[in-house]
């Protein structure tokens, strides 16, 4: 039970202590509450859905205690989570269901009208509705309105707990598959390298159908012993609130939440007494806005991670960041760096190289995807596709972003995915998708199209064909229609010279 039941073996060391905190509802669940809940859940699945070791379960669902339910209950049965992203749009929601091949569905009642038209296409079996069931659905509550026994099931370090889907520089999204040993290794990492305690308190804002959501903070500090204050949407004034009323102790965000918080009318009045530091990561942290958080006299950690090497991967300590501004710190306690060219070959001090990371947080690859996992894994190394320098303190900068990928309100955008749609549409001869700065989402999206001959299509209507078929924090905000697009000599646009003209 050490491996697959947090839950189980911390009711077992501190039973009364306060785990969760749910806005939404009010409830406030100790840690034998909750394992309770965990206990029920999975028992529930098991039965009631047939589900058992390594069958996949996804749930579509906005922030609320039933997801920690799903996280824990699914370990301890040794199943597989697919958190998935509510702002998809139905047809690439289908994909990832087709892909994971879930049989069972936990549903929020918000995307039941959403889930309608693809119910014919995907491979779930069982359908739980969280809320209010369709006819034929299951319901939550019933699963969860028995007594049950502890599950106990033999699960091991490297049997998968979630897949988390990103988006593919291909267009395709690809699962990453994290093993339990990936969470109980970025657990261990945060709460070394963090210096986390049995008394810290936290708030989940950010989606749990993220990494961050799930293991920047909620599992770690869940694993010390803490509590975490669940709120269903983001919301800055009421974070403000919680922040008070809980005494939190630690807050992360990514920097538009920050921007967002420090704008918010009540910031300057809010007690933040308690708070011991924030941590900031998804993008660079403007120095004006560390500036203004010490000003409060709030320290400041920067870092970075990503999915597949799990989200806490470097740190930046509070007295270096405005003297290292820019930096994401050094490399978190159990993981090694470096920084190599084309042929795998470490470069020297502030040179420009590919960042790759080894270490037990590095995933275990890509969800029946042979070739992706190939690509990114080389004897225990990931290649990150970041390019990053170091210098001669040892500190990591990352200089550019994964390929083209540009990050916008905290979300990573892949332009070929965008580039994917935009080809769909018939006065669309070629495009490029750039992303370009933004002051309350970092960046967001910029097309960059020529159109066929004899063939008209205004930004607007490009704009709208792109926001039926993707999320909005895909759509591009801004259309130029052009007359060529630059390109090297194999025929690949030259996307740093669009930046250079329309960034």
């Amino acid at each position: 039970m050490y491996i697959g039941d947090w839950l189980g073996k911390r009711e077992l060391l501190t039973p009364e202590r306060l785990a969760l905190v749910d806005d939404t509802t009010g409830a406030r669940y100790t840690y034998r509450e909750l394992n309770g809940r965990a206990n029920r859940l999975a028992a529930g699945l098991r039965e009631r859905c047939g589900v058992r070791k390594g069958d996949r379960v996804a749930i579509l669902a906005r922030n609320q205690v039933a997801y920690l339910d799903a996280l824990f209950a699914t370990g301890k049965l040794g199943a597989i989570l697919v958190p998935l992203n509510w702002r998809l749009t139905a047809h690439e929601l289908a994909y990832m269901f087709k892909d994971s091949a879930a049989a069972t569905l936990l549903y929020d009642e918000d995307f039941a009208a959403s889930l309608q038209p693809i119910r014919p296409q995907i491979p779930v079996a069982h359908y739980v509705a969280l809320g209010a069931a369709a006819p034929g659905d299951l319901s939550y509550a019933d699963l969860l309105d028995r007594p049950a026994a502890p599950v106990s099931e033999e699960v091991a370090l490297d049997d998968p707990h979630l897949i988390l889907y990103t988006s593919g520089t291909t267009g395709a999204p690809k699962g990453a598959v994290l093993p339990h040993r990936v969470l109980v290794w970025n657990s261990l990492n945060t709460n070394v390298g963090w210096d986390l305690r049995a008394d810290d308190v936290s708030i989940i804002h950010t989606p749990l159908f993220h990494t961050g959501g799930i293991n920047v903070l909620t599992l770690p500090i869940l694993h010390a012993g803490g509590t975490m204050v669940l709120m269903r949407d983001w919301q800055p004034a009421r974070c403000l609130e919680l922040i008070e009323r809980e005494r939190v102790t630690i807050f992360f965000a990514v920097p538009t939440m920050f921007q967002m918080l420090l704008d918010a009318p009540g910031f300057a009045r809010a007690d933040l007494g308690s708070v011991r530091f924030c941590i900031a990561g998804g993008a660079p942290c403007p120095v004006p806005l560390i500036q203004a958080y010490q000003a409060r006299d709030i320290p400041f950690r920067q870092g970075y991670g990503l999915t597949e090497v799990s989200v806490n991967c470097f740190t930046l300590n509070p007295e270096d960041a405005i003297r290292k501004a820019g930096s994401v710190g050094k490399p978190i306690f159990h993981l090694d760096a470096r920084i190599v060219d084309d042929s795998g070959r470490d470069v020297p001090a502030g040179a420009v190289g590919e960042l790759i990371l080894r270490g037990p947080t590095v995933c275990a690859g890509y969800w029946r995807n042979a070739a992706a996992t190939a690509q990114a894994i080389h004897k225990g190394w990931f290649y990150t596709g970041d390019l990053a320098r170091v210098d001669a303190e040892g500190y990591y900068f990352i200089v550019d972003r994964k390929k083209d990928m540009y990050i916008s309100g905290g979300e990573n955008v892949y332009p070929a995915e965008v580039e994917r749609v935009l080809y769909d549409h018939p006065a669309v001869l070629e495009c490029a998708v750039i992303g370009v700065a933004h002051s309350r989402w970092g960046e967001v999206g910029r097309a960059l199209v020529v159109l066929r001959p004899g063939m008209r299509a205004g930004e607007a209507e490009l704009i709208a064909f792109c926001r039926e078929r993707l999320a909005a924090f895909k759509t591009p905000q801004s259309v130029r229609v052009v007359a060529e697009l630059p390109h090297n000599s194999s025929g690949k646009i030259i996307k740093p010279e669009l930046r250079k003209q329309y960034g």
